[in-house]
């Protein structure tokens, strides 16, 4: 799949706020460029660089504020744009137009062969738990002995195994998934979650994400792994605005898991109670630490009892039972 590369730009004031606007369209990422943030740096107010190459000074410090997304070049993608389109000229229009700035829109198109490709150096095989072992599809190194192979390829998508908040959950699986259990992935990214839970002896699961090439991404990496397709399922779609998709994925998980950011989760709580039977076990990640707090309350008021809560690298992950 191809993609387009879709800049923003916009004043300083309103990177924020121009942020949220695009999560309430879809968009999950973003990559924010402020010169400030540069300035900061050479100021000695945030970090410490040992070396600067020639010219890169002028390089960070030129243009102004922006916003870029990555929008597939697929159906999904083509709905996307319309509404990223629509909203601009919304805000070109609207009482604050002036405190948005120039709202210029510039796109670049991207190969996903040449994306992927740049940062495939850097994902090596790696264990995780007691009998875990996730590796790259394109890497034929022999698996450690008492270890099962979790062969993943996530293009675009989110799920490596190399973040902290993947491999909490991970980890969570192991000490939760029971031979027979039904699984229910909010969120999949690229499978990950969902196709540990089946070699760890899940004996179906469901994988959902808003994004297309996600749910298509959690497909194929499945079925690299050997996984059964009558009992690995994907779907598209947003169970926070589609009453009917709640309803087609229906009720009695053993386990439920999502690892999203900390706002939808909270937003999502009533339906986590729905999806799971009692005595299921939800775990959540995604959560930095500054919002577990939040997270917590939230799930508690749903009467969910906290089992155990894990930290990494300033993220938590959470395990709750029902």
């Amino acid at each position: 799949m191809n993609w387009l590369e879709v800049t923003i730009e916009t004043a300083k004031p309103m990177l924020d706020i121009l942020c949220a606007m695009l999560t309430d369209l879809g968009f999950k990422g973003f990559s924010v460029y402020d010169p400030d943030d540069f300035e900061d740096l050479m100021a000695g107010r945030v970090g410490h660089w040992d070396y600067l190459e020639e010219g890169l000074t002028e390089q960070l410090t030129q243009g102004n504020p922006s916003v870029t997304v990555y929008v597939p070049e697929n159906a999904q993608g083509a709905e996307q744009m319309t509404a990223v389109k629509t909203l601009l000229a919304q805000l070109k229009n609207g009482a604050q137009a002036a405190e948005f700035g120039s709202l210029n829109m510039t796109m670049k198109g991207i190969r996903e062969e040449d994306w992927a490709n740049n940062w495939k150096q850097y994902f090596k095989p790696l264990p995780i738990g007691k009998r875990l072992w996730i590796t790259p599809t394109w890497v034929d190194e022999p698996v450690p002995a008492g270890r099962t192979a979790l062969r993943i390829d996530p293009g675009s998508s989110f799920g490596t195994g190399q973040h902290d908040t993947t491999k909490l959950c991970l980890t969570f699986l192991e000490e939760c998934v029971q031979d027979g259990a039904h699984v229910l992935d909010i969120g999949c990214g690229s499978g990950i979650l969902s196709i540990g839970a089946m070699l760890l002896g899940a004996k179906d699961a469901t994988a959902i994400d808003i994004e297309q090439n996600a749910a298509e991404s959690a497909a194929e990496n499945a079925q690299t792994n050997g996984i059964d397709p009558a009992k690995y399922q994907t779907i598209c779609g947003n169970i926070l605005e589609d009453e009917a998709l709640v309803q087609r994925l229906g009720t009695g998980y053993d386990v439920v898991c999502a690892n999203i950011v900390a706002d939808i989760l909270i937003a999502m709580r009533t339906l986590f109670v729905h999806f799971m039977k009692d005595g299921a076990k939800l775990m959540l990640s995604g959560i930095i630490d500054e919002r577990l707090d939040e997270v917590l309350v939230a799930m508690q008021e749903e009467h969910l009892s906290v089992l155990t809560v894990e930290h990494s690298a300033g993220w938590a992950a959470v395990l709750l039972e029902k």
